[in-house]
């Protein structure tokens, strides 16, 4: 695994296409974050949310889940926070739009039973369209569902991603804090 500082050449990255990383899951989390898939980068790495410029990280900061900006190094560290991490479908891919639909839909399963196995009080998806496809929700809007799953609450978040302008630092920030929020009072 690569050390922190070290950047990844091309053939690096196509080497990592397919990789899996390991989650940061343990039962009676809090919050479990649940990305799309690991980008390439981040397969390489070894790290959830990986990528520079993957505003992750600042958002869960922002947010007021951390005490201070973690690196993707840190990301197990998450666990002592009560804090998890883990993806919809394993297999690393350079862009989410590579992945099918019945991916997705396969992966929502493959969550519950890593849920089952972890429960947590939260669950939060970083991705509104991979979610809708997911969970075949087409008009999901960000924040609380109505749903459950494997007795997690369901919050659905922007994807962090850099490559998604959609939603900018500050308004990223302020959903994890709606979260923060929440996840604390329930």
């Amino acid at each position: 695994m690569p050390r922190e500082g070290t950047r990844p050449t091309r053939a690096d990255l196509l080497e990592a296409a397919g990789r899996t990383i390991r989650d940061a899951l343990r039962p009676g989390l809090r919050v479990v974050f649940c990305g799309i898939n690991p980008g390439l980068y981040t397969a390489w790495a070894g790290h959830h949310f990986a990528r520079p410029g993957n505003r992750f990280w600042a958002a869960l900061h922002a947010g007021g889940f951390t005490p201070r900006l973690y690196s993707p190094w840190e990301d197990q560290d998450l666990l002592q926070l009560g804090l998890g991490l883990t993806n919809l479908v394993a297999r690393a891919s350079a862009v989410a739009s590579e992945l099918e639909a019945d991916e997705l839909v396969a992966g929502v399963a493959k969550l519950e039973r890593k849920l089952r196995r972890n429960p947590t009080k939260w669950i939060a998806f970083l991705g509104i369209g991979a979610y809708r496809t997911a969970f075949q929700r087409p008009r999901a809007q960000l924040g609380r569902q109505d749903e459950t799953i494997a007795g997690a609450k369901i919050w659905l978040l922007p994807n962090p991603s850099g490559l998604n302008a959609h939603h900018q630092p500050p308004e990223l920030a302020a959903q994890f804090r709606a979260l923060h929020t929440m996840s604390r009072e329930s």
